[in-house]
């Protein structure tokens, strides 16, 4: 099998970069290790910046997330029992942000694709990436029982932290950078419409909670748990008691409870791999770095990086200039940690560390409160959370 652009994995980077290289002329071929149901079906990011909602709408793949999706002005910060909104539009000359489940994003492009693009393959394990120090890179993988070698001008490695693309950069070639957080989030689905209409991020000295949602009739919602915390430890009252005292006020506001249909316990990390370019392959997505979820980050920095490469290989066929696919490591990395700087924040902001003193308590109340009455720190938090410019 030969194509022009071999991407492996069929997530939102690689379903999305599949759509803007057919919109470009440019044929690729996917391979993604998984069965398409487990594609639609895994519990993702749910917030989608300015950015990534213009690209998808550009795309052709904004439809029934226009429809759908859940456009959000704002965010409400909680601390102190104190409730603060900060107005996205207002202070990023209109930008806003979109509720709209990562699933849904999948299901959009997986449908577009196999309309009208090139070949999606599922249950194809990529094996290994060979030869990308050449002209003639190749993915070797598994397909219906049989081995297959896919031949490619370029491969894009959107298979994510475990997956086999990073793998072929040379060791000595590659540097890490990462954090650890003895912490996690207790994240649960509840059947229950959503107790506030925007995100509520809430700073207690029992620890952090965050109010979201999947739909109007949907919530998500989580608490900081210890790290190595079991979700199974957690009866759904006990869950519900916890959050209701994190988000408490000192107006009437009040939590509305309902049935929990899922619980997990999401581990938090810093992570960046340098560079995010050997040869003719490329790392897009969590491949190349993971953000903590404060700050709504990581399906968006995967977007920002293959509008990157799409971007440099459309310049590269029309001028005969490699000059932006050069550039993509350097290009993508001033995003990126821009998203880690801002994660980072947003996540030593809001959560109390096992080993918190109260000097670091009153820092913490500081800061938000600085937040609260600056205009120039809230429209930094403003312009951070819509997105930085893409590419």
């Amino acid at each position: 099998m030969r194509t022009t652009v071999g991407i492996i994995g069929a997530g939102p980077a690689g379903l999305l970069l599949a759509r803007l290289l057919h919109n470009a002329g440019i044929d690729s071929v996917v391979l993604e290790a998984r069965d398409r149901a487990y594609v639609e079906r895994r519990q993702r990011a749910g917030i989608l910046e300015q950015g990534t909602v213009d690209v998808l709408r550009s795309a052709g793949a904004g439809e029934r997330m226009d429809r759908e999706g859940l456009r959000h002005d704002g965010i409400e910060l909680r601390f102190a029992r104190r409730r603060h909104r900060v107005d996205f539009p207002a202070l990023t000359g209109g930008r806003s942000v979109m509720v709209y489940a990562q699933t849904e994003v999948c299901k959009d492009l997986i449908a577009l694709q196999l309309e009208d693009g090139g070949p999606l393959l599922f249950e194809a394990e990529a094996l290994a990436v060979e030869g990308v120090d050449g002209d003639s890179p190749r993915v070797r993988f598994r397909h219906q029982g049989s081995e297959d070698v896919l031949e490619c001008e370029y491969v894009v490695g959107c298979d994510g932290f475990w997956g086999v693309s990073r793998r072929a950069v040379p060791a000595g070639l590659s540097r890490v950078f990462e954090r650890t957080y003895p912490f996690g989030w207790l994240g649960i689905l509840a059947d229950v419409a959503p107790s506030h209409d925007e995100l509520v991020y809430a700073r207690h000295d029992r620890g952090f909670a965050l109010l979201s949602m999947r739909s109007p009739s949907v919530s998500r919602l989580y608490l900081q748990v210890p790290e190595g915390t079991d979700a199974e430890d957690w009866a759904d009252e006990e869950i519900w008691d916890e959050l209701e005292r994190r988000f408490e006020t000192g107006d009437r506001w009040t939590l509305t409870r309902g049935p929990i249909t899922s619980k997990s316990v999401t581990p938090m990390r810093s992570y960046v791999h340098e560079p995010m370019r050997h040869g003719r392959l490329f790392l897009a997505g969590d491949a190349a770095h993971i953000v903590p979820p404060t700050g709504a980050k990581g399906l968006n920095l995967a977007v920002g990086d293959v509008v990157t490469f799409a971007r440099a290989l459309t310049h590269q066929q029309e001028t005969g200039s490699g000059e932006l696919l050069d550039a993509y490591s350097e290009t993508c990395l001033r995003r990126v940690w821009q998203a880690e700087r801002f994660s980072y924040e947003m996540t030593t902001l809001l959560h109390r560390a096992p080993d918190a003193t109260p000097f670091d308590d009153r820092i913490q109340l500081a800061r938000l409160d600085r937040l609260t009455t600056s205009r120039a720190a809230e429209t930094d938090l403003a312009e951070g959370y819509t997105g930085f410019p893409l590419g």
